[in-house]
């Protein structure tokens, strides 16, 4: 990329091997990655409203030694996100090699990121009492509808503001931006380097963002 390259001020010469530059991103701690994607995340003044969601990116095959070793079974990996409904940035990023239920990835989610949300939209998914008490506890308006199993789960929906429970659509809007612009693919065949993938990827849609404004 001459363009990139002239940016820096160097020459293709100096540059290193792509495989030293691949070993590098691979020892960086994950709370670096983490870092870059709160920092990305700062870049615009966020609303009063955001959502969480999960989706599933696939992944290429791994080595079949690599697959036998790590017990490497799943062909995509669970990835939820926290996006603020506003400027639609990537606040934070969770990625599973399991199915673990979203509330409690939920909760892990949004616990380290209290600070930031104000109110949080999510499917029903996202249905459980201990989690709503627990955001509400914080501090934390959640807008979550109930599975409807009773008439007072039903009336309990028909309270909810559904203006801005349908907000939680921008985090399945910020998924397939991602896919559209970085592909629906994880190229990396370990799992840290899975999760670093998505981390990245997330971060430089969150500068591309702040750049275009």
């Amino acid at each position: 990329m001459p363009e990139i390259v002239a940016e820096f001020g160097l020459s293709v010469a100096e540059l290193p091997d792509f495989t030293t530059v691949c070993t590098r991103k691979q020892a960086l701690e994950m709370q670096i990655w983490r870092v870059l994607l709160r920092l990305s995340a700062q870049l615009q003044e966020t609303g009063d409203v955001q959502a969480i969601d999960a989706t599933g990116f696939d992944r290429i095959s791994a080595s079949q030694h690599y697959a036998n070793r790590t017990n490497y079974t799943f062909s995509s990996v669970k990835t939820t996100a926290l996006v603020d409904c506003q400027t639609s940035l990537i606040l934070d990023i969770h990625c599973s090699m399991k199915q673990p239920h979203d509330t409690q990835i939920g909760w892990q989610v949004l616990k380290r990121n209290l600070h930031r949300v104000e109110t949080i939209t999510a499917d029903k998914g996202y249905d459980w009492d201990e989690f709503r008490h627990n955001l509400r506890e914080e501090g934390v308006r959640p807008v979550i509808k109930h599975r409807e199993f009773s008439s007072l789960d039903a009336a309990h929906n028909a309270r909810i503001d559904d203006e801005t429970y349908h907000r939680r659509s921008v985090v399945e809007s910020v998924f397939a931006s991602l896919r559209r612009r970085f592909d629906d693919t994880i190229r990396a065949r370990t799992w840290f380097g899975q999760f670093r993938e998505i981390v990245l990827k997330a971060a430089v849609k969150n500068i591309e963002a702040a750049i275009n404004l």
